[in-house]
């Protein structure tokens, strides 16, 4: 298992931002794959752990809690069943980050999963990714179906791996 904590070497600037707000809630670990990453991801509920899927990407990325929630981004996706509504879910969150705004959250929260139609919306609050304000950890390339695993029995958690 990889050590989940990421050492970004905070400026100053960084950890003054950091101690503005109560820590994150992170129920999320890091796990070897060759060449790759898997995220592994629990809550409470299927909701919680797709939010927890979404953060662990993105703080792949970055420190999380030097985002400040300055602005609101909302995403919305779809599937033909729950892994391709995780899949796409996580591939709309990244295109927000790497090919629109840059827009990297704070917080996710998802507002509803149907299960019927495979359909989610969400919520997240952050900011524009800004290299003197966030530190740079290892950029997601792209989501993968390989090995991708949800379970909702006892306490729902999802494996995913990304390509970095």
């Amino acid at each position: 298992m990889v050590d989940n904590y990421r050492d970004y070497n905070l400026t100053a600037d960084q950890q003054a931002i950091k101690a503005k707000y109560p820590p994150l809630n992170k129920k999320y670990e890091y796990l070897d794959h060759t060449a790759d990453v898997q995220l592994h991801a629990w809550g409470d509920t299927l909701e919680e752990t797709f939010e927890q899927c979404v953060m662990a990407m993105f703080g792949y990325m970055t420190d999380t809690e030097t985002v400040e929630p300055l602005d609101t981004m909302e995403v919305e996706a779809e599937g033909h069943d729950l892994l391709s509504l995780l899949y796409n879910f996580l591939n709309e969150w990244l295109y927000k980050f790497s090919a629109d705004q840059f827009f990297v959250p704070r917080e996710v929260k998802v507002l509803y999963i149907d299960r019927m139609r495979y359909k989610i919306r969400s919520i997240g609050w952050g900011e524009e990714f800004s290299l003197p304000k966030h530190p740079q950890g290892t950029e997601v390339k792209a989501i993968t179906y390989s090995a991708m695993q949800i379970y909702e029995e006892e306490t729902p958690e999802v494996f995913v791996i990304i390509d970095i």
